[in-house]
């Protein structure tokens, strides 16, 4: 893959890597800076992509390890008052404020991901799995668990 090339299909999946990264960060600044560091390890290991049409997928798991990467780090040197206040900053370019509720409600899931990549970025249960690196059926289990909860809080 040459760097053109690169570009383009990181370019193109810019929304959805700030889409993932908001949902287990909820932070601008850590969200593009969760996205950047997976972009650069991306392009430095581009070597390795076997086929692009795999592409998004590598970079969104890339980007997700990332995430939790930043989790961890925080938790470590996080100060008492960012612990107790939550950020409510949001992207503006990349999450409309009608969909803040929805965001919130799948917060409250233990396995939100699953519903985030689904619903929101339109990936297909096989794509899931092979994202989060887990059996399709445990895919579609927890997107039925997350239908029922989420049908409860946000009724009908």
């Amino acid at each position: 893959m040459d760097k053109d090339e690169f570009l383009r299909l990181a370019l193109d999946s810019e929304p959805t890597l700030f889409h993932v990264s908001f949902s287990i960060l909820h932070n601008e600044q850590d969200c593009a800076d969760a996205v950047q560091e997976a972009i650069l390890k991306a392009y430095e290991n581009r070597h390795k992509l076997k086929e692009i049409k795999y592409f998004k997928t590598w970079i969104v798991r890339i980007v997700i390890n990332e995430c939790y990467s930043i989790l961890r780090k925080k938790k470590r040197f996080q100060p008492y008052d960012d612990a107790v206040q939550k950020d409510n900053t949001y992207l503006s370019n990349y999450i409309k404020e009608e969909y803040i509720d929805l965001y919130h409600a799948i917060d409250r899931f233990s396995q939100k991901m699953c519903v985030i990549l689904y619903y929101l970025e339109d990936y297909a249960v096989a794509e899931i799995a092979n994202v989060l690196k887990i059996p399709i059926g445990t895919v579609k289990s927890r997107l039925n668990h997350a239908r029922k909860e989420l049908k409860g809080l946000l009724g009908e």
